[in-house]
């Protein structure tokens, strides 16, 4: 087996974990973030989703490479798979604001909930072990669209570290505008990670699907440039 074929079945494997965890976490954050009224908790339910969603076009992109499939057959699997990276983070960006501007006019404030925040510390620690995964093996194979839910994965653990803050922060201070607020700072990085996205699915960061700046893999495969 290539390099190349070897790298994305671990992407397979990572790709999949990531999923299933998804699943989890949008269940338990929406469960959480409804009750104790956290917009932070609930835009982690979001997040969760939306990088469900980007993770199972994920997985299908990564299985057609898997199975041998031709280069302009996996790259465009690529670009349906950055598409919906990008599309889904300037939406969730979009909601953020909206929800945070509401919460901050209506003075309404988050509560404590003890299930939310043992799955932010569990989400904190794991997705940035997730998201390396991701980048380095998207890397290793040429996929921007991996190396962007890599991104994605980031965001989420900072939206985990964010409600611990804002509970602590309301708790300790009662600062109720804590939560909006550290949701709002959130925008720049989601609406930031999506635009690249969306700039690689058309084609504005990279003439191929290879990555850019020297990631082209070893071996063959789909994802090389000729």
């Amino acid at each position: 087996m290539s390099t190349h074929r070897a790298g994305v079945r671990k992407g397979l494997w990572i790709e999949g974990i990531s999923v299933l965890w998804m699943a989890v976490e949008a269940g338990v954050a929406f469960a959480s973030g409804m009750a104790a009224h956290s917009l932070a908790l609930v835009a982690l339910g979001a997040d969760s989703v939306i990088e469900w969603i980007a993770g199972v076009v994920l997985l299908g992109r990564l299985w057609v490479e898997a199975a041998g499939a031709k280069r302009d057959r996996v790259e465009r699997a690529e670009r349906m798979a950055s598409w919906t990276v990008g599309v889904a983070l300037l939406l969730l960006a979009a909601y953020i604001v909206i929800a945070s501007v509401h919460k901050l006019w209506t003075h309404q404030g988050a509560e404590s909930s003890p299930l939310g925040l043992a799955l932010a510390v569990v989400s904190g620690l794991l997705m940035p072990i997730l998201s390396r995964a991701k980048i380095r093996i998207g890397t290793e194979i040429g996929s921007s669209a991996l190396r962007a839910d890599g991104a994605c994965s980031i965001v989420c653990a900072y939206m985990a570290w964010t409600v611990l803050a804002g509970v602590v922060a309301t708790t300790l201070f009662g600062w109720w505008w804590t939560d909006s607020a550290a949701a709002i700072a959130l925008v720049y990085f989601v609406a930031k990670e999506g635009w690249e996205a969306i700039e690689e699915a058309r084609g504005e960061s990279c003439g191929c699907g290879c990555g850019c700046g020297g990631d082209e893999p070893s071996g063959d495969g789909g994802g090389h440039c000729d």
